[in-house]
This record gives C-alpha cells, structure tokens and sequence, in this order.
C-alpha cells in the first residue's frame, strides 16, 4: 500500500473521530472535520488506484 494512501487514510480516521467528539460536545465544527474526512478518504482512494494502475502497466510492459 503506497505511503500516501496510508497517511491519507489515517487523517480520514482521525478526521472522523474529530467530528464524532466535536458533534458530541455539541459542537457544529464537526462539519469541517465531515468535509476533511471526505477530502482525505477521496485522496487514499486516488493514491491506491494510481498505484494499481502503476503496478498492471509495468506488468504489461514487462511479460
């Protein structure tokens, strides 16, 4: 798993569980934490397909 995925989907759990205390403690700044969780969930997406798509065209170029 590429690195920046890793780190891309960490802050989407920390994001997450940011909104979670902030919507608890009755806090509507949890809908920036909601919008960063969904930003960084997009780019773990983004960085595991491109590495996909990395790994099968270098595949095809090699056999």
């Amino acid at each position: 798993m590429p690195r920046l995925a890793v780190l891309a989907l960490l802050v989407c759990v920390l994001a997450v569980a940011a909104a979670v205390v902030s919507f608890v403690e009755g806090s509507f700044i949890g809908i920036v934490w909601i919008l960063l969780a969904g930003v960084s969930s997009n780019m773990a997406w983004f960085y595991l397909r491109k590495a996909k798509l990395e790994r099968t065209q270098q595949a095809n170029a090699a056999g």
